[in-house]
């Protein structure tokens, strides 16, 4: 199907060919058009401008020389804007169950830490995720789905990690892979059987597991992209992680990590040592994380969300940009910490929390997610040869309403790749 939107009042996130990320005083930027026309052919972006110049307004031709618009879906905007649908890089979605007793027990004062150390948290969902079926896994997981893009989301980084044993984490793999095969969104699969130490397990024998066994027949099935290390203390350390990253970059999986949430755990230095495509959280940093950053592919990745949801200090992402690097913000939407995959409202929290203005959060939320999860080529702005993933929104006074009523009400529809229309 080819679509043609007019009237739409601004035509926001505009970057020429070949952008990737935005970094530094790039972030400040939001390219826009008012008054404009888009056309998307066969799932793609194919043109746009100002309506003076849309088909059926006195060009009589539209773009590539294709005939006028006879059988093509027509939209009309009707003067709300149009922008590139969010990227959300970091998610562990694909679990069961939910964890409300620890709610409970985070409101009576416990902290993640002290959760996860008796055994909650992380291992909760693992023994849940363990008595539920494939079946009933994809179901809960595919409603997560449908959730995010109903909020505009086009694009959705799901990890494992609820699994810990072999069976359970390549069990989550292949429900992600049919999310991925029967959804309209972009998913990117990640590997994180190193989220947790698997109970029965000692923490020599757990990492053993994860690089000598799960990790070959996770590349044997392709079941991911991505290899995955939650580096903090009482978790994996940084010689953990170096040996994890080093066995899934053997097998072809491209390194990312969580990292200094809970402390400075030297998870960003050793994520830049293998050149990892994001270090996510991020909460707990200084000069020296940035400073290893520098010139590097890594993208920073913050999940305001987390802090929200834990009353934890928020990333120092407005010094990371001083610096001259990009910044991501992602959701964390799973069942412990960060229960929402809204990234209006980490768009919000970005903008409210971390000082972030309106525009730097929106590139954080499109193009700089869409970079962290391997997918700035195709999604993430407005660009010709690029996905049509598209929020058309009510009318709206300018992009900065967005974070600011950040409950209203906000999105028409959404447009995703493959022409389904939300």
């Amino acid at each position: 199907m080819n679509i043609l939107i007019k009237n739409i009042g601004e035509l926001a996130g505009i970057t020429p060919p070949g952008m990737l990320r935005k970094q530094g005083s790039e972030m400040d930027e939001v390219t826009s058009i008012k008054n404009a026309y888009l056309l998307a052919q066969n799932g793609k972006i194919s043109g746009f401008g100002p309506m003076t110049e849309c088909p059926g307004a006195g060009r009589g031709r539209l773009a590539c020389d294709i005939p006028e618009p006879d059988g093509w879906e027509i939209m009309d905007a009707g003067g709300g804007m149009v922008l590139p649908t969010f990227c959300d890089s970091h998610t562990h979605i694909c679990y069961a169950g939910s964890r409300e007793q620890e709610f409970i027990d985070k409101i009576a004062g416990l902290s993640y830490a002290e959760i996860a150390s008796r055994g909650g948290g992380i291992l909760n969902s693992a023994d849940l995720l363990h008595r539920t079926s494939e079946e009933e896994l994809y179901s809960q997981t595919m409603e997560r789905v449908k959730e995010m893009t109903a909020k505009g989301t086009g694009a959705i980084e799901i990890k494992s990690g609820y699994g810990l044993t072999l069976e359970d984490e390549l069990k989550m793999l292949r429900v992600i892979r049919r999310i991925k095969e029967t959804t309209s969104v972009m998913i990117k699969a990640t590997f994180l059987g190193a989220h947790a130490i698997g109970r029965g397990y000692s923490h020599e024998a757990y990492v053993d597991l994860v690089c000598n066994e799960m990790i070959p027949a996770v590349a044997s099935e392709k079941l991911a992209e991505y290899v995955d290390v939650f580096c903090e203390e009482g978790f994996f350390s940084v010689s953990d992680a170096d040996r994890i990253m080093s066995a899934g970059e053997a097998h072809g999986l491209v390194p990312k990590i969580h990292a200094n949430q809970l402390a400075c755990s030297g998870g960003v230095q050793i994520a830049a040592a293998h050149d990892a495509l994001s270090v996510d959280h991020l909460e707990d940093t200084g000069e020296a994380e940035i400073e290893a950053l520098r010139g590097k592919r890594t993208m920073p990745t913050m999940l305001p969300g987390a802090s929200f949801f834990l009353n934890m200090q928020y990333g120092r992402a407005k010094e990371y940009i001083k610096a001259g690097l990009g910044v991501a913000l992602a959701s964390d939407y799973n069942p412990g910490s960060s229960p929402s995959g809204d990234m209006r409202f980490v768009m919000a929290l970005g903008c409210i929390k971390m000082r972030l203005t309106p525009a730097q959060a929106f590139n954080a939320c499109t193009l700089n997610s869409a970079y962290a999860m391997g997918v700035s080529d195709t999604l993430g702005s407005i660009s010709v040869g690029k996905a049509a993933s598209l929020i058309i929104t009510k009318p709206l006074p300018s992009l900065a309403y967005i974070p600011y009523c950040h409950q209203s009400p906000f999105i028409h529809k959404v447009i995703l790749a493959d022409n389904t229309v939300i």
